[in-house]
């Protein structure tokens, strides 16, 4: 899409003078004093929060701990702290506040003294495009790699310096060139001279929201920075060609097999490089007539299940941090109404915007945007993403949410043919969703995690055989039908379970969703039916109840529970409390039919 557009206009003839940053400077102050009180008394809270907290430390113990333990936090917590703080500082002196600004000096100061903008998970890993094994302990300063966060902190800085620029020169001009310095050694120049940085797509194609994510924060960076107009050209044709090669990926239905919650800095960073090429061209280089780019930004609306909840297969959390300024912005160039008011729906606070992994430009893209409204947004419409192989069903008050898929990717579960059934608004029989990171997530001990086994997941066991990961453990023959969906996942079982054939059958009726698998088996094998709950289940009138669902089966099982206790922090934000395992376990056979009938209980 890029290179096909600037082999016929080159941004040299559409770029004829340095690119000024959207935003005013902390000196225009009629920008910031006219903000709506809203904002304005949101930011001084912002500010506020963190006026009396110190800068976190950072030690080289601090970053060996995830090479020793796999603990990625050690590093991360105090890493995104002093970002939080420097951004909160920053807002502060936009609001007029001069007390803020030494905290902020502190702040670039310190960042600046950092060995390395690369988190401590991410090391060492940029040329085969694979964390090493075993981790390698302390950065290489003489080799700065460019990750997901050297790219943002660059960012942070580069905006930090244009606001807040004449105050910090009041105190000293060696506070900007030493940013300059920094950020050209660190991320600009590494971006511009090597190609061997896996997410650039140059030497490897499977790419994922890496690409999307620092591109956008290296363009952001260099058009607040670089004064050179052929550099500042030649670099955004560079990170372009970059995001073709992240495009070519991206399938036709413009789904992200990472999730919705992924999609913020997946598609949504891709708005980011999108909106920005809009703006520095003056409206000459837009797409926003691109099919495949229409679907991805519609992509999170379409996993909506309404209220707080999304469809949340593989690394993707039940309640995931949704960008809906960016939503609404998307809707906005599409003309898509109903885009525009899901986004609105979820447009946040600026306390969101640094929760996480701190993203300046997106709350300044949310203090300089204004809401408009009144906005109603509902879910789509029975949804059907082929290329994913996602389908949702209403019916009554019940959801269905069903998938075929691939056992294999970044973030992936294994969980062909997997579904999830909500009824009443609520969560009743769920995927687990995400934990916190850990050394485990990305190595090849991923699938020792519980989360992501297929003996956790909504899907049969063959005696004691659970699905496994890889390339060809896919589902097959995937066919939506109008009220769900039906497929073959015998392909998602290791060999020796046996599998000849495994045909599930999902079919949602306004009264009762309706669970067929046929099961063809080389050898008689038990067939164990699982279902992970929200609600403790239990036996009632020769059924297995739990919330507001009834679950019936049309053979006798043996029914075995499991308590699943959600301590980690990140699950515990969608599902506090417990979760529960049920497995209903079904006698040996070479070939049998199981149906199940699961009702909303009145």
């Amino acid at each position: 899409m890029f290179a096909e557009y600037l082999e016929a206009h080159p941004l040299s003839g559409l770029i004829d003078r340095r690119p000024a940053c959207p935003f005013p400077p902390a000196d225009v102050r009629a920008a910031w004093e006219e903000l709506s009180t809203e904002k304005r008394e949101a930011l001084e809270a912002l500010a506020e929060r963190f006026r009396g907290q110190a800068y976190a430390p950072l030690t080289a113990g601090q970053y060996m701990a995830f090479a020793r333990t796999g603990d990625r936090t050690a590093w991360e917590a105090p890493y995104f702290q002093r970002r939080r703080k420097l951004i909160a500082a920053l807002m502060g002196v936009c609001l007029g506040h001069a007390g803020d600004v030494d905290a902020l000096v502190d702040g670039i100061w310190l960042l600046c003294e950092e060995s390395t903008w690369v988190v401590s998970a991410h090391n060492g890993g940029e040329h085969a495009g694979v964390a090493p094994t075993p981790p390698v302990p302390l950065p290489d300063v003489e080799s700065p790699y460019v990750d997901l966060f050297a790219a943002q902190t660059a960012m942070i800085l580069s905006l930090a310096c244009t606001l807040a620029g004449k105050a910090l020169d009041r105190i000293s001009p060696r506070i900007r060139k030493r940013v300059a310095r920094e950020i050209e050694a660190r991320v600009l120049v590494p971006f511009e001279r090597r190609d061997d940085f896996w997410w650039m797509g140059f030497i490897r194609r499977d790419l994922c929201n890496w690409t999307p994510w620092i591109v956008s924060n290296v363009m952001l960076t260099a058009c607040a920075w670089i004064d050179d107009a052929a550099r500042l050209c030649a670099l955004l044709e560079r990170a372009c060609a970059m995001l073709d090669r992240y495009l070519a990926v991206i399938p036709p239905d413009g789904s992200c097999d990472e999730g919705p919650g992924y999609w913020s800095m997946a598609g949504g960073a891709l708005l980011d490089c999108l909106e920005l090429l809009e703006e520095i061209t003056d409206g000459r280089m837009a797409f926003w007539q691109d099919e495949k780019l229409r679907n991805l930004l519609r992509f999170p609306m379409n996993a909506w299940l309404g209220g707080e909840w999304f469809a949340n297969f593989a690394d993707c959390d039940a309640k995931p941090d949704i960008p809906g300024e960016r939503l609404s912005s998307a809707g906005e160039r599409l003309h898509d109404g109903a885009l525009k008011a899901f986004g609105e729906r979820f447009r946040g606070a600026a306390i969101s915007f640094v929760e996480d992994t701190p993203q300046l430009w997106r709350l300044l893209k949310w203090v300089f945007s204004a809401a408009a409204g009144p906005w109603v947004a509902e879910p789509p419409a029975d949804v059907w993403l082929p290329d994913l192989q996602m389908r949702i069903v209403r019916r009554g008050g019940m959801t269905l949410v069903a998938k075929g898929g691939v056992n294999a990717g970044s973030h992936n579960h294994n969980d062909c043919g997997s579904f999830m059934l909500y009824a009443g608004g609520e969560p009743r029989i769920v995927d687990a969703g995400n934990v916190v990171y850990s050394g485990k997530t990305f190595s090849d001990a991923r699938y020792t995690l519980w989360n992501t086994r297929g003996v956790y997941h909504n899907v049969p066991m063959i005696g004691s055989f659970e699905q496994v990961e890889g390339l060809d453990r896919a589902a097959r023959d995937v066919r939506r039908t109008d009220d769900g969906l039906t497929l073959d996942i015998a392909g998602a079982y290791p060999d020796g379970a046996g599998v000849r054939s495994l045909a599930r059958a999902l079919t949602l009726k306004s009264e009762a969703l309706l669970l067929s698998d046929t099961v063809v088996l080389e050898n008689p094998a038990p067939v164990t039916e699982v279902f992970l709950l929200r609600n403790r289940p239990e036996r009632r009138d020769g059924a297995l109840c739990a919330g507001g669902i009834r679950i019936l089966a049309n053979l006798p099982a043996a029914i075995a529970v499991e308590e699943i206790p959600v301590t980690d922090p990140r699950m515990a934000k969608s599902f506090p409390g417990s979760l529960w395992r049920a497995a209903l376990t079904f006698e040996p056979a070479r070939e049998r039919r199981i149906t199940l009938r699961i009702e909303a209980m009145v």
